[in-house]
């Protein structure tokens, strides 16, 4: 049997720049950044130093609170930079590549081992931090047992990768090896939620030990919280791990090929990019030869990840850790005057306040800027209407500003991340950072729990 769930509250943001199903030749960048700022929560300490020499799968830096979870090279090469911030914030580890040289961590299959054995492998090689939990949204801790693993097979945010396409081009002997290794490190269920029944569904039918979900609706339908939440909800006290779709054929190539091999197909969207189309990179690439003399000219915001939850880079970044897109955007760096009385034909609202609303397919050409400044944070009714979970949202940012633990528990603090409310800071109309209260909170309930 297998559950089915329909959303109805959410948006779908509809942006120009749509990814067409076409994977360009092979790209190998000449550099490749690991970024510690990528994993919330982490203490990291550096293992090398500028002018080191690697190899794919050589640890980079580890964390302090947990030394067994290792941060390796995506290739081999020399370390050429550790870019540092504030405080001596280590911001980014910049390794060069000059070959193919592998770490071999030997071929072994899953069924095979132990969960403790399959736990070890992963965390050797450096795969462990594409496993998360909830609570708290942070890499998973390896001494917990979760309840259940989530695996969304699906992502409904602005401009997002087409999972189906990605598979036909992918290898489901690796994600079945993948699940395999999964499936020792729980006594649980290994949860594969999917938004239909169609090709994917007629193809992880043949995969082992998954229990096949549906969930349909707007944005954030995709969010794994939201499927956690609908399917095996944390309490207080339980955790439940989820992984990256991509990132567990990565696991399935340790022990199907013995290596540390985190390539993953990527798609460049954006109203900005001349051609959007998918490339087969590894984790960390720079994307400046995927972007060079394919976008507009003019100031230009770069985002590893998608508009609502991802990063800002430079033209010559990083893709970050977790992601599967690059979303090419313009700048909003100007005045609009008396910009509320206008028509609004381009313009697109979720209050349906301009007539762009009278044109429910078309794609819109958005830009960075924020139409407004920081106002009171006010009661408006409008956050419950993008959250698809039994969640009062603005009594739980009132809790997590007021720092009340007790009042964060009982609002439902462990089920959420940052990405949940994205659309909630989206539709805003005191432009207040909600994703980043929500992170605060999270940090707080992480250091009273500790």
């Amino acid at each position: 049997m297998f559950r089915s769930v329909k959303l109805k509250r959410g948006f779908d943001i509809r942006l120009d720049g749509v990814a067409e199903k076409v994977i360009a030749g092979e790209t190998i960048p000449a550099r490749y950044g690991v970024k510690p700022v990528d994993f919330p929560g982490l203490t990291p300490k550096l293992n090398v130093r500028p002018g080191d020499k690697v190899k794919a799968g050589s640890p980079l830096f580890h964390d302090k609170v947990h030394p067994e979870i290792f941060f390796t090279s995506p290739v081999s090469g020399s370390v050429s930079s550790v870019l540092r911030g504030e405080r001596r914030k280590m911001l980014e580890v910049v390794v060069e590549r000059d070959g193919n040289d592998n770490i071999d961590f030997g071929r072994e299959n899953p069924e095979n081992l132990s969960g403790e054995e399959v736990k070890n492998k992963i965390l050797l090689a450096g795969l462990w931090p594409a496993v998360r939990q909830r609570p708290y949204h942070v890499i998973a801790n390896p001494v917990r047992m979760p309840k259940s693993v989530f695996i969304s097979g699906f992502d409904t945010a602005p401009l997002a990768p087409d999972f189906s396409f990605i598979l036909q081009n992918s290898s489901l002997e690796e994600f079945r090896l993948g699940i395999s290794a999964l499936s020792k490190l729980t006594d649980g269920k290994i949860h594969l939620v999917l938004n239909g029944e169609g090709y994917l569904s007629e193809l992880f039918n043949q995969v082992s030990r998954l229990e096949i979900s549906y969930i349909s609706g707007p944005h954030p339908a995709g969010n794994v919280g939201v499927h956690i939440h609908h399917i095996d909800p944390v309490n207080k006290g339980e955790v439940v791990w989820y992984v990256n779709f991509q990132d567990v054929m990565a696991i399935g190539r340790l022990f199907g090929k013995g290596i540390y091999d985190h390539k993953r197909i990527i798609a460049l969207t954006g109203s900005e990019v001349l051609k959007p189309q998918y490339f087969r990179v590894l984790s960390g690439a720079s994307i400046e030869p995927l972007v060079r003399d394919n976008v507009e000219k003019g100031k230009l915001r770069y985002i590893s990840g998608n508009v609502l939850t991802g990063t800002k880079i430079a033209g010559d970044g990083y893709l970050g850790y977790y992601d599967s897109q690059i979303t090419v955007i313009p700048e909003g760096e100007y005045h609009e005057f008396f910009g509320w009385a206008s028509p609004g034909i381009n313009k697109f609202s979720f209050s349906r306040t301009f007539l762009s609303s009278l044109f429910p397919k078309k794609n819109f050409k958005l830009d960075t800027n924020l139409h407004g400044g920081e106002r009171a944070f006010v009661l408006t009714g409008q956050y419950e209407k993008v959250v698809p979970m039994d969640i009062y949202p603005m009594q739980l940012f009132k809790a997590i500003i007021a720092g009340d633990i007790e009042m964060m528990e009982n609002l439902g603090i462990y089920e959420v991340a940052e990405e949940d409310f994205a659309l909630c800071e989206y539709i805003c109309p005191s432009k207040i950072e909600i994703q980043s209260i929500v992170r605060q909170g999270l940090d707080l309930m992480i250091k009273e729990m500790s």
